[in-house]
């Protein structure tokens, strides 16, 4: 029978409620095992170096990133310490091979100070990155410069588009997996209304999540304004971008997606034997295929597949990634639907999802170890990093994740067969659930008396429905729950839900995290301008000789602490006798060659005959410095002796 007019609490609702719940898990599912390859760039390496003192204004500032970004000509900016702009405007491209370097000119005629440079890029995942960092021209001074506090892709709008982020994948895979388990595993859940309410939430979902994202993806990499969201010019220089294509094309396969749903639940569910299904098959299976891996490929051709280590490669791995993710998670939450809201469903179909998911959990151990190696790189890194070690946890709990499937599996093989439900007019008169009907409550039924009967009441009739709506239902879950492997299989696919949760909070925390091998090639980096020797002062003892007479003799120098920062420089002049001697002219610099840094001048004062002294020798960084003493004993004898010393 049919139940009309359901109360808002009554079990008529519930599948919307498990459907949506059901929505989110799969939120938490596409982020968890879609986001390992979403870590941002970073930035490696700058020239001059955050904090670095140079004696002469740098014809150009340089930017290194871990991995390919998008800059446009105002990303990167130089302030003056006044805060006035001291780059040309203009954005250098210095890429060669895997070096991502980019950089500015800066205007002639700088003065002293200490200046800041402001970048702002968009990573190869689609996320904006920004920072700043500053150095000083001649000396360190005061700056006027203000920078805002709230980062690029943060705020309301980064908050947001996450959220829209995480809902799309949901969706994602919701529509594809729901509809592949209908297709594939059960053709008859094509007519069971629950099951067809999950798909169109994806559908929808889907829909609405990306014009959001379309909407949102201009403050979200620009200004940060909401209201922005809504500006035709932002909105066009989106469309002008790889994200905003991807974007764009994912709309326009959400329509054929509508198509094909429509046919699924349309002309597919009314038909009713196999015989007269399997010329639709054939189209749905290709057009359905054709329409997810576009979907799929959306993600790809925008995020972090389409950069790095072979892209040729990657990208088509991660459209097969994303669509076994799909076929699995999302023929669970089908599978869900079933065993929880449809009267009934077959044990083959239960098995048959049981082998997608099995083919689905070998193409993701296939296609998750390469995504693992273009992010960790080395066994090294695998676990001396963040990210390998968060990895490691990650495929610990997949691997639990999959020990609660192999029990689902068990629960599967003990199903009986299709358990019908019962029809509501089955009941016998008398049993213990019936709902008396008119007349049955000791009243007069119709016409007893010559007047009306409760039958001829709407609202008592009304009522009687409703009773008799939730009894059938009632008894449709007795008789849908008397097989106990069924009880047995929802307890163990909710627990493999509940494993994916937890898996959600590690691959979160793994999604923000430097992939390892970005992490080593840091920290390679800064082992090799590190200094080889531990900190202590450096005494160097350097034999000069002017070419004049009495133009010999030895300077010897003492820096301490020896270490990037303040230092104290003590020289001392002796004479061939080895007696302290004047001379007409001192002079020693600093440069760091590596990093085209200095000279770097230090002013020295005479203590005494032959003694001098410069309280602050600064060194902004460690590396390979090279001394260079001048000495002058005459009007035109002079000198210049180089010395390297290692800096830590």
């Amino acid at each position: 029978m049919t139940a009309d007019a359901p109360r808002p609490h009554s079990p008529g609702r519930r599948p919307h409620r498990l459907a949506a719940l059901l929505l989110l898990t799969a939120a938490l599912l596409g982020t968890a095992l879609c986001g390992a390859a979403s870590a941002h760039s970073a930035l490696t390496d700058s020239d001059p170096a955050d904090g670095a003192v140079v004696a002469t204004a740098p014809q150009r500032v340089t930017l290194t990133f871990s991995e390919q970004v998008a800059l446009g000509d105002d990303s990167i900016r130089v302030l003056e310490p006044s805060g006035k702009r001291a780059d040309t405007g203009e954005l250098q491209d210095l890429c060669s091979g895997s070096l991502v370097r980019y950089g500015v000119d800066l205007r002639d005629g700088l003065p002293r100070g200490t200046y800041t440079v402001a970048w702002q890029a968009v990573s190869a995942d689609s996320h904006p990155i920004s920072g700043a960092f500053s150095f000083s021209i001649g000396a360190p001074s005061a700056t006027a410069v203000v920078l805002p506090e709230q980062r690029a892709g943060g705020g309301a709008v980064g908050v947001l588009y996450d959220v829209g982020r995480y809902v799309s994948y949901a969706g994602f895979v919701v529509l594809v997996g729901g509809a592949a388990f209908v297709l594939a595993c059960w053709p008859q859940g094509a007519g069971v209304r629950p099951v067809q309410r999950l798909v169109a939430y994806g559908w929808v979902t889907l829909t609405a999540a990306t014009l959001a994202l379309l909407l949102l993806r201009g403050p979200y990499t620009g200004s940060g304004e909401l209201g922005d969201a809504f500006d035709p010019g932002v909105l066009q220089g989106v469309l002008a971008t790889k994200t905003g294509a991807a974007l764009t094309s994912r709309l326009l396969l959400v329509g054929a997606a509508a198509l094909f749903v429509a046919v699924l639940f349309g002309p597919y569910a009314r038909r009713e034997g196999p015989g007269d299904r399997r010329d639709l098959v054939f189209g749905l299976g290709v057009g359905g295929t054709v329409v997810a891996a576009g979907l799929a490929g959306t993600w790809a051709l925008s995020e972090h597949a389409s950069t790095g280590v072979q892209p040729w490669l990657a990208m088509p791995l991660d459209v097969l990634h994303l669509l076994a993710v799909a076929g699995w998670l999302g023929g669970l939450a089908a599978l869900l639907v079933a065993l929880y809201r449809a009267p009934s469903i077959e044990r083959a179909a239960v098995l048959r999802y049981s082998r997608l998911a099995f083919g689905a959990v070998l193409v993701l151990v296939v296609t998750g170890l390469y995504q693992s190696w273009r992010q960790v790189g080395s066994w090294t890194a695998l676990t001396g990093t963040a990210y390998g070690r968060l990895l490691l946890a990650k495929v610990a709990l997949i691997a639990v994740l999959l020990g609660a499937g192999w029990v689902s599996r068990r629960w599967t093989r003990r199903l009986a067969g299709t358990l019908p439900a019962e029809p509501a007019q089955a009941a016998e008169p008398g049993a213990d659930d019936a709902v008396p009907g008119p007349g049955a409550d000791g009243g007069p039924g119709p016409g007893a008396d010559g007047g009306p009967g409760p039958g001829d009441d709407p609202v008592r009739a009304a009522q009687l429905a409703r009773q008799r709506a939730a009894v059938a239902v009632a008894r449709e879950r007795r008789v849908r729950d008397a097989d106990p492997a069924r009880a047995g299989l929802r307890r163990s696919v909710l627990a493999e839900a509940s494993v994916v949760v937890v898996l959600l909070g590690v691959t979160t925390v793994l999604t923000a995290t430097e992939p390892g091998r970005t992490q080593e090639r840091a920290d390679r980096a800064q082992a090799a301008s590190a200094t080889a020797v531990p900190d202590r002062p450096v005494d160097v003892s350097l034999p000069f000789d002017t070419g004049g007479p009495s133009g010999t003799g030895t300077v010897r120098l003492n820096l301490d602490p020896g270490r990037s920062g303040g230092n104290s420089l003590r020289v001392a002049v002796d004479g061939p006798d080895g007696r302290p001697r004047d001379v007409a002219e001192l002079k020693v610099s600093f440069t760091l060659d590596a990093q085209q840094i200095g000279p770097l001048p230090v002013p020295l004062e005479r203590d005494a005959p032959g003694r001098w002294t410069a309280r602050s020798a600064q060194l902004p960084m460690p590396g390979d410095w090279r001394m260079r003493v001048t000495v002058r004993t005459s009007d035109i004898d002079q000198t210049t002796i180089d010395k390297n010393v290692k800096i830590g």
